[in-house]
């Protein structure tokens, strides 16, 4: 059966995580039996982490994981990058905040092997609308700077082949602060198939949003510095895989040329 590791990040989530745990558990209880639900606090100065370390011994397959806090882009890397050396088939991710429905994931389960990535786009979200236009100004940046369109880039609900996801996750440096941003843009402009799924996305189910406007500005500024430097990451990667796979074509040719001769 196929191997599921599901990542979410957390940080200073005490009022959520409890729960999260417990709706995103039964996910992972219907999977394989080495399939792992895997929270990373990341840095939390509350009392996220010791409520994760209790539920795990309720919980045989949760990964209960800590790390010094680095951000939430850096922490979704971490999760990813456990999980593939883990060697899980299949990786999703959501984040710890109470968003995202459990009940929705097993429309994407079904599509899984057909696509390289399933995708939920945020439609109808319940979050505010400075969200929604954080959102909308994301889409636009992602088209100016790399020429893709991506109908939600950012949306922290997504399952992906972990054969696919490891070959792309190459070009993002260790701690980048957008990476699941990144990964829409590469599968898109490679051209990998890809499935949006319409999702519920609920408001903040307790505790505090620890991203304002401001802050919010600061990384998009940021952002766009980065993303210059990201596309010409992606057009060097892009552009090896065409010479890799043109010398594996004529390769095999030449094998076949070889072959008939004789």
């Amino acid at each position: 059966m196929d191997k599921l590791y599901i990542v979410i990040p957390a940080y200073n989530e005490e009022a959520n995580i409890e729960t999260v745990i417990k709706e995103w558990y039964e996910v992972i209880a219907e999977r394989s039996e080495d399939s792992r639900l895997v929270v990373i606090d990341d840095g939390s100065k509350d009392s996220t982490y010791a409520i994760m370390q209790k539920l795990a011994e309720q919980y045989p397959k949760f990964i209960p994981l800590t790390k010094p806090n680095g951000g939430h882009g850096a922490t979704v890397l971490y999760g990813y990058r456990y999980a593939l050396d883990a060697g899980a088939d299949y990786v999703f991710q959501t984040d710890s905040d109470g968003q995202t429905r459990p009940a929705e994931f097993a429309q994407f389960w079904e599509k899984r092997a057909d696509y390289h990535m399933v995708i939920g786009h945020r439609k109808g979200r319940q979050d505010g609308f400075s969200r929604v236009i954080v959102t909308k100004t994301l889409k636009l940046v992602c088209l100016l700077c790399f020429h893709v369109r991506v109908k939600d880039a950012n949306t922290p609900f997504r399952i992906m082949q972990a054969k696919y996801l490891e070959k792309n996750l190459e070009v993002i440096p260790e701690n980048y602060n957008l990476p699941n941003v990144v990964l829409s843009v590469l599968y898109a402009k490679k051209k990998e198939p890809v499935l949006y799924i319409p999702i519920t996305f609920r408001p903040r189910q307790g505790g505090v949003n620890s991203i304002n406007m401001k802050k919010i500005f600061k990384i998009g500024k940021q952002a766009w510095k980065d993303f210059r430097e990201i596309n010409r990451c992606i057009k060097r990667s892009m552009k090896a895989e065409k010479e890799e796979q043109a010398a594996k074509k004529a390769a095999k040719e030449a094998s076949k040329d070889s072959a008939q001769q004789k």
